[in-house]
């Protein structure tokens, strides 16, 4: 198929990918509160007043129920300057021990009707009160929930969401002093025409950013209740790569269940950190980016980005990528496999404009980094649709993406985020 015409930037006018968050304690204000306030300071959240009640809780992955007070903040209705069909949402926030968070969403459908209040994580730092999960069999037969994504059942009879609000509920133990506090709470909206090829872009200046290297192969075989580590390990692994690379580390005492035999541990923190008890995997992709934003005034966000020249942009401004893409593997030179969906780090471009990407798929942490090339990377990320290695129709990733950064970071990095649509 050839390639379609060009889609405009993530920042444009008609674009067909837009985020938006709520960070600010006048974005906090627009929502309703039951129970909750927004808690002021260098980094503004929303967190537990007086809460509203009690409820219990049935952890389906422990067989425990227990008994948690509540409290409640529902955001704005968001109507989207483009319709869409899909959702991803995404969160930032402080769960201490004895507290966790659930985020749910409620769209409106472009002929008018709603869907149901869907759960888009329960969700906390540790693993002591519940089990990080996404919920399954969630849908009204229009749309779905796919462990971490709502998307359209039917997108070519042109029904899309209109607009959504979501719902933060935030969890404590009774009679304690406990609260959680949500930093940011927000989601990509997307809507990208069926397309098996992209348009090819024009380099632009190379560089290339430090960034530590790590191989989930050096895993293989461990934590079989994180999903034994080996190939099953690349959204994490690329996590704490850049994790690293802007300074943060999981203290001693945080890796102390791990056999210090193993190579990496804050690799296996990782896993632990992001697995998804449902999904039964560490590729869970809001999960990834709330555990990067339980490191110290760091922030991270799901999104697309529409195009490799805003990749190029983050990568200028000195701010690695998180991809994904999947491909046969004779359609990416020098990767050695082929993958239905996997996670690098974009790390830099060549003077030629080939991609560097530090690729956790390496035998050992010293081949991690690899040039691929650029015609090839830009296509297997950007397009939504692909053959798979049985020659049947798929979809691709769309470039979906990870993005991490401090919250006091330079003001280009500030502009090159705005240029791609991450406020």
């Amino acid at each position: 198929m050839s390639a379609s015409g060009p889609i405009p930037a993530s920042d444009g006018p008609g674009s067909p990918v837009e985020y938006h968050a709520w960070t600010t304690t006048a974005d906090w204000r627009q929502g309703a509160d039951h129970g909750t306030r927004p808690a002021d300071g260098d980094r503004p959240g929303i967190t537990i007043t007086t809460p509203v009640g009690t409820t219990d809780y049935p952890d389906p992955h422990t067989g425990t129920t227990s008994t948690w007070e509540y409290a409640t903040w529902t955001g704005p209705v968001r109507e989207l300057t483009t319709p869409a069909t899909e959702l991803v949402a995404s969160w930032n926030a402080h769960t201490p021990v004895g507290t966790w968070i659930a985020v749910e969403l409620r769209g409106s459908y472009s002929d008018g009707e709603t869907t149901p209040w869907y759960t888009m994580g329960r969700w906390a730092a540790s693993d002591q009160d519940i089990r990080r999960t996404s919920v399954e069999h969630q849908q009204d037969g229009r749309s779905r929930i796919s462990t971490d994504t709502l998307a359209i059942s039917d997108p070519a009879g042109g029904l899309r969401l209109a607009s959504y609000a979501l719902r933060l509920t935030l969890y404590r133990r009774p009679g304690t002093e406990l609260a959680p506090t949500v930093w940011r709470l927000g989601a990509m909206t997307s809507d990208l025409p069926d397309r098996f090829e992209v348009p090819a872009s024009v380099p632009g200046p190379g560089r290339e950013l430090a960034v530590p290297r790590y191989s989930q192969e050096i895993h293989k075989g461990q934590y079989p209740q994180y999903d034994n580590g080996g190939e099953a390990w690349c959204s994490p692994t690329s996590s704490q790569m850049v994790i690293e690379y802007w300074g943060r580390r999981p203290v001693p005492a945080d890796l102390a269940w791990i056999d210090p035999a193993y190579a990496d541990p804050q690799v296996c923190q990782a896993a632990r950190g992001t697995y998804d008890h449902q999904y039964r995997g560490c590729g869970n992709w809001p999960f990834n980016a709330a555990y990067a934003a339980t490191y110290p005034d760091l922030q991270a966000v799901i999104t697309r980005l529409t195009s490799l020249t805003d990749l190029e942009r983050l990568i200028r401004a000195g701010i690695p990528v998180i991809t994904s893409q999947s491909f046969l593997k004779s359609e990416l030179d020098g990767a050695g496999y082929g993958t239905d969906g996997h996670l690098m780090a974009v790390v830099g471009f060549t003077p030629d404009g080939d991609v560097i990407a530090n690729d956790p798929a390496s035998p050992g942490d010293d081949q991690v980094r690899r040039v691929y090339r650029r015609r090839q990377f830009e296509n297997n990320w950007l397009r939504t649709k692909r053959y798979d290695a049985n020659g049947q129709v798929t979809g691709g990733s769309g470039g979906i993406c990870y993005v991490y950064w401090p919250v006091k970071s330079a003001p280009g990095q500030h502009q090159a985020l705005r240029a791609v649509g991450i406020s």
